[in-house]
């Protein structure tokens, strides 16, 4: 299938691993010019290495930092065609026992600073009067779960960016759209236990969450990332304000 991606520039955070990994390879396969955002730079280098992916290592919970970022992609490439918001952190605590600091700490990765990152695109991008951003929310954001109280919220909020970002932006030529993963093979996934888990735990953990999902298998980051790259095509240039679900069936029983 062409994407039409192959002069594009697009940012994608969260790109040192999982979905954003996954995403970055596949862009830069279509010949897409990334820009591949993370703090965790020996990863990060990984994924630059093996994509020929342009390494950004920022802290996207400062704005200054996203926008310069955007900035960066823009200016050197005379264009802003994509953005991708990968980026993201749990904690496993329920509402009684979620602290502050907890709370805070999510919120400012998965909500604040998404909204900076579309904010300074959608600036750049309306400029242009073209333009996709693709957010990253989750399952969680419509059902939600018991124990990751401050994630639930903040993939809520998400998917709560994405649909008041569209209407703001319908008519500019700018899209926004989300997409919502379920249970995916990802580090993330095995993560925030309270405690490290042996490979056997994990693997006991992670069949034990396959099996409540109908397809009876979690997904790959790959399949995440092919959703957001159909968002980030002109293959979708009728959609906006849209949410894509990649759950193998699990919001459905």
């Amino acid at each position: 299938m062409n994407h039409d991606l192959g002069k594009k520039t697009i940012v994608v955070t969260g790109a040192a691993s999982g979905m954003g990994r996954a995403t970055t390879l596949k862009l830069t396969e279509l010949g897409a010019t990334v820009y591949a955002a993370d703090r965790n730079y020996p990863a990060l280098k990984e994924t630059c290495d093996q994509s020929g992916a342009e390494p950004c290592v920022i802290d996207i919970r400062k704005a200054e930092e996203c926008n310069a970022l955007i900035e960066k992609a823009h200016n050197e490439q005379g264009k802003l065609d994509g953005l991708v918001n990968f980026a993201g952190v749990i904690k496993r605590s329920g509402l009684l026992e979620c602290t502050d600091e907890e709370f805070d700490f999510v919120i400012d990765v998965n909500v604040k600073a998404c909204f900076y990152l579309c904010r300074a695109a959608a600036r750049q991008m309306k400029k242009q009067g073209t333009g996709s951003i693709v957010n990253i929310s989750s399952i969680w954001s419509e059902i939600a779960a018991s124990g990751v109280f401050g994630y639930c919220v903040s993939k809520g909020a998400v998917s709560q960016i994405t649909r008041s970002a569209a209407l703001d932006l319908a008519g500019t030529g700018v899209r926004i759209n989300e997409v919502r993963p379920g249970e995916t093979n990802t580090a993330m996934l095995a993560s925030e236990r309270g405690y490290t888990m042996s490979q056997q735990e994990i693997d006991i953990k992670l069949k034990t969450i396959a099996d409540s999902i109908p397809e009876k298998r979690l997904a790959d980051p790959s399949e995440i990332a092919a959703a957001a790259i159909f968002l980030l095509s002109d293959q979708s240039s009728y959609m906006q304000g849209a949410s894509i679900t990649v759950d193998g069936g699990y919001t459905i029983c």
